[in-house]
């Protein structure tokens, strides 16, 4: 039972990603965050909103071990921000865990985010130039975590198809 386990910042492609693998490869893909909203029948919004962060972190590593120890191979796309709390970056190295970086620059993830900001509380309010700071100190704080995982694929300039094209070497 192999775990596929995509990382990066939002907008570096996660889900986008995983999805097109798992039609190529018939492994299903489980997207992190929307397993915590089904198990809680709340959004992500709503269990900051009424339990707070910490409660989310908890919650999110549970599902996150549960998704893992499960059976069958699984496409696991994680949130954003997974890698960096509760020791989480120690799961990418697991056994039977492929986990992959999809590393983007600044530009490349503002260049993704700045269209549909409006889907993402927390960029929704920034000007352009607070966005890349933003961005940017995000990275800069997460890289040590997201470094964790076993591949680091550098997505700056490619395609969807040559993004996923990568992977399926990695895996092969």
């Amino acid at each position: 039972m192999k775990k596929i386990i995509l990382l990066g910042y939002m907008g570096c492609g996660k889900s986008t990603i995983a999805n097109r693998l798992s039609k190529i490869t018939e492994i299903p893909f489980v997207d992190l965050d929307k397993s915590i909203e089904e198990k809680t029948n709340l959004t992500i919004n709503e269990i900051f909103e009424q339990q707070g962060e910490i409660y989310f972190r908890k919650l999110e590593r549970e599902v996150l071990i549960d998704l893992i120890n499960a059976s069958g191979d699984m496409i696991i796309g994680l949130g954003g921000g997974t890698p960096c709390y509760a020791n989480n970056h120690e799961l990418l190295k697991g056994e039977n865990i492929v986990s992959i970086y999809l590393k983007a620059t600044v530009d490349t993830l503002f260049e993704r985010l700045v269209s549909n900001k409006s889907k993402r509380p927390l960029i929704a309010n920034k000007t352009d130039d607070e966005m890349k700071e933003f961005i940017a100190k995000h990275l800069f704080d997460r890289s040590f975590y997201y470094n964790q995982a076993q591949y680091k694929l550098a997505i700056d300039g490619k395609s969807k198809d040559e993004t996923t094209q990568d992977i399926l070497d990695i895996l092969a």
